[in-house]
């Protein structure tokens, strides 16, 4: 398992993309799911970053582990900022025009349908956001 704590900022998207892919191209990960996953990470990271702690910083844990059989990745969101839960939230009617659609919600709906397994717990003043992709 790697793990870097690094301060919430949308500046430090990036930081934190180049470190997990850092460890995905150890694995020989497929160009698809390093794209899904980037953009995965530009998300929950970017929601962390806008709504955690604001208007404040604070700092957020990013977890890298790889599982055997089959070869996965679960990478880890952990933060002590308001506690938020974006699963409990009902994914967006799809089939409306953007003009008709709820505003929000629709990044988390993308994480959703490119990740194998997406899971939130609040423990101990922590959310704990887990994705896991087959690789």
């Amino acid at each position: 398992m790697k793990e870097l704590t690094i301060d919430a900022t949308v500046e430090n998207i990036v930081a934190v993309t180049s470190f997990v892919e850092g460890e995905l191209e150890t694995l020989g990960c497929p160009m698809r799911a390093q794209m899904q996953i980037a953009v995965a990470i530009d998300e929950l990271f970017g929601n962390i970053a806008h709504y955690a702690y604001n208007p404040d910083v604070g700092p957020a844990t990013v977890r890298v582990e790889v599982m055997e059989n089959p070869l996965a990745v679960v990478i880890t969101f952990i933060d002590n900022g308001v506690q938020y839960d974006p699963l409990a939230r009902e994914d967006p009617d799809t089939t409306l025009s953007a003009d008709e659609r709820e505003i929000g919600g629709l990044g988390i709906y993308m994480v959703k349908k490119s990740m194998d397994e997406i899971t939130y717990e609040y423990k101990d003043g922590q959310n704990i956001l887990r994705i896991r992709k087959t690789i």
